[in-house]
């Protein structure tokens, strides 16, 4: 009879184990099901219905893809804490941290996750992004490049790290690195255009940036710096072509307005250029005394000296310590004027705002101020 019983315990034991085991199985497949379909509040429902490691991971999942990183954190610290040997999960809570920029414990995470797998790039790399020590992080980079040649991620960073610092060869040594089996990359292929460029190699440079055009990188800094390329190559058409390219993509790119208004002062197509210094100045919301000088030499060159001696007071208002164009305005003054007295008077005043240590301009200045009083002094005779 005890037999019996204990056979029939074990019955209702063991259907309730299986009954159990069903409902979470099915529990499982509604939530996975949600989840693919992008359904995560409800799929988040479902997973905490069934309680088991894999779908606290999933649930961790499922708030890191709507944004919830806090809950998501949270979650992931939570299963971790549980089992540490969840590699894949200590991953993503590390990477969250990244995100989060939390770098003390991503850090610390990732530390611990190439201690134990000391072959693993990926780790290397996310201990780079989360270090706030250069060493460290430059350090780290490499090794992930090391242990991985094709490691896309840890090339660029290196690859940009040295753009900046302006050392072409070691871009190189890192970009071509990544070119070799990507060849087609547009971002490291940004990165050697532009390691050319910063070290004055411009015919190599605009070739890069050809490529990038031809693999419809149609951005404004490509356009720009092409343009630039080819005037360093004197290639003044495909200059001109690249900069109104520039121009499509951001009209108030107030240095290629100033690029274009050269260019075309340099060709004496004065209505050009005067249009382009225009409009640079439109755009502009900073000092503007070197456009208007500009515009004023082209109205010397017109012989326009009224609009010339404008467009120098305008220059001297935009920065009232430019000497340069105090001194156009009683030159110009100068020659234009009959008055004598207002003559002077401006030259005076060149001296009461710069006093006399202009070098040459003041002696210019002084020389030209004796000579007036002289006339002056010869007349009432």
């Amino acid at each position: 009879m005890n037999g019996i019983k204990a056979k029939t315990i074990f019955s209702i034991v063991l259907a309730s184990v299986c009954f159990k085991a069903e409902a979470q199985s099915s529990a499982l497949k509604i939530a996975d099901s949600l989840y693919a379909s992008g359904n995560y509040s409800n799929a988040i429902n479902q997973y905490a219905k069934v309680g088991t490691p894999r779908a606290s991971q999933q649930i961790a999942k499922a708030y890191n893809v709507i944004g919830n990183f806090e809950k998501a954190i949270l979650q992931y610290e939570s299963v971790v804490a549980k089992d540490s040997s969840l590699i894949l999960a200590k991953f993503e809570l590390g990477k969250l941290y990244v995100k989060i920029k939390d770098n003390k414990k991503a850090t610390s995470v990732f530390q611990k996750l190439v201690f134990n797998q000391p072959n693993n790039p990926e780790f290397y790399y996310y201990l780079g992004r989360s270090s706030t020590d250069l060493e460290e992080r430059l350090k780290a980079y490499k090794k992930a490049v090391k242990i991985d040649s094709t490691h896309l991620r840890s090339i660029f960073k290196l690859g940009k790290y040295y753009v900046v610092k302006r050392e072409k060869d070691s871009v190189l040594k890192y970009v071509n690195k990544g070119l070799s089996f990507y060849s087609s990359d547009v971002s490291l292929i940004n990165l050697k255009a532009l390691a050319y460029f910063n070290n004055a190699n411009y015919e190599e440079a605009a070739i890069l940036f050809e490529r990038l055009l031809e693999l419809k990188e149609y951005k404004e800094h490509v356009y720009e710096k092409l343009g630039h390329s080819y005037l360093k190559e004197l290639e003044i058409y495909k200059a001109k072509k690249a900069y109104l390219s520039t121009l499509e993509i951001n009209d108030e790119n107030e240095r290629i307005l100033n690029g274009l208004g050269d260019l075309y002062l340099k060709e004496k197509q004065l209505d050009s250029s005067e249009y382009y210094f225009k409009e640079s100045i439109k755009v502009q919301h900073i000092v503007l005394d070197k456009e208007y000088m500009s515009l004023a030499r082209i109205a010397r060159i017109r012989n326009d000296i009224p609009k010339a001696i404008f467009y120098y007071k305008l220059a001297f208002k935009e920065d009232t310590s430019n000497f340069r164009s105090y001194y156009q305005i009683c030159v110009l003054y100068d020659q234009y004027s009959k008055d004598s007295k207002g003559k002077l008077r401006y030259y005076e005043r060149f001296i009461e705002k710069f006093g006399t240590k202009k070098g040459y301009f003041s002696l210019l200045v002084k020389k030209r101020i004796a000579e007036l009083k002289e006339e002056g002094h010869v007349s009432k005779k």
